[in-house]
């Protein structure tokens, strides 16, 4: 498969200038002259790495690379909607390790979770409408369908799961992001406990609630954090519901958080609507919920306490869906309708 590479007028300085460079469907044999370029700002910038993972299509197919992870042998895990592999596996250079799953055509969020020693992942299915647990290896050990004993839900295609967190107790979030909105809380073995948000006017509800994680970078008051996509919000909850805060990102259009040391990431999928505008880049906060980065994206700057407006400036992204970081901190960023193309990877510098 041909890579994306990218060209333009003018390679010069990033803070809060419009390049227009362009990656797509430009020919291979251009990217050495650009082997070296670096987005991202202050602490959090990397080089572009545009030949990542890219495969075979007739073999390895893609379709929309949702979400990416990396578990407990230091391997990287795409999810894909294509249902000839679901599930491929890296390691960290873009080598191809495996590949497995046939079953999920709306293969959306992924979820990496370390029970007793063993990783698990956890697949949302817009499709199925529902939440399947498998093995490392695809084994299939729980699902979680439409929460009929909610009272919320008429019917299965009113849920559209996007995301999962899990917490230490084995109890798992699930984010209902493009049905009726509610998150909902259930224990390890399955068992509904709790139900919020869903949609409504006020900050406990959402819009396009599209991912969640488990905030524990205060180990002694863990909390959620989950997106407001068409809000452009991140809203902190607590374990049992309750809205903390909320954190503005104007002009992100903002996919799941990932944390990562003290930082989340957000893939965020555009700048400005429609959801096809090709306009997205990624998002870096610091643990006060500044935003101190945004790899391909404008320079954060904060005017009164406010944040200005995000746009994308370099077009090295067209819809980032995820972000999964490594632990030598470069970033892996799968997209949402980008042509069938396999993910990007950012090289920290």
């Amino acid at each position: 498969m041909k890579r994306r590479q990218f060209i333009g007028s003018t390679l010069g300085a990033l803070a809060g200038t419009t390049l227009g460079v362009d990656v797509f469907g430009i020919s291979k044999n251009r990217l050495s002259a650009y082997k070296d370029f670096i987005i991202g700002h202050g602490t959090h910038q990397y080089k572009i790495d545009l030949n990542w993972g890219a495969l075979n299509p007739d073999f390895y197919p893609v379709n929309d690379c949702h979400e990416m992870v990396q578990d407990s042998q230091g391997r990287i895990i795409l999810l894909t909607n294509d249902t000839r592999n679901n599930v491929i596996i890296y390691d960290k250079s873009g080598k191809l390790i495996e590949v497995w799953g046939t079953d999920y055509p709306g293969a959306h969020g992924l979820t990496l979770s370390r029970e007793n020693g063993e990783d698990f992942l956890y697949i949302a299915d817009n499709n199925r409408h529902e939440v399947i647990k498998t093995t490392i290896d695809g084994k299939v050990v729980l699902n979680l369908p439409w929460p009929q004993e909610s009272g919320k839900y008429e019917k299965a295609e009113q849920y559209i799961p996007t995301e999962t967190a899990i917490a230490s107790n084995g109890d798992i979030y699930i984010a209902d992001g493009y049905g009726l909105q509610y998150i909902l809380h259930y224990n390890a073995k399955g068992k509904l406990l709790n139900v919020f948000g869903g949609r409504g006017p006020g900050e406990e509800h959402f819009d396009n609630a599209h991912g969640i994680c488990l905030d524990t970078r205060t180990p002694e008051a863990p909390t959620l954090l989950i997106t407001a996509r068409q809000q452009n919000k991140l809203k902190r909850f607590s374990l049992d519901g309750r809205l903390l805060k909320v954190i503005d990102l104007p002009g992100a259009y903002i996919c799941r958080p990932v944390i990562h040391g003290q930082e989340v990431y957000l893939a965020t999928l555009v700048s400005r609507l429609p959801f096809d505008s090709g306009s997205g880049f990624v998002c870096i906060l610091n643990q006060e919920d500044q935003l101190i980065s945004v790899p391909g994206g404008s320079q954060p700057i904060y005017r009164d306490g406010k944040l200005n407006r995000l746009q994308q400036t370099v077009k090295v992204f067209q819809h980032p869906h995820d972000v999964c970081v490594d632990d030598d901190e470069n970033l892996y960023v799968a997209q949402w309708n980008s042509g069938k193309t396999y993910p990007i990877k950012l090289v920290r510098v």
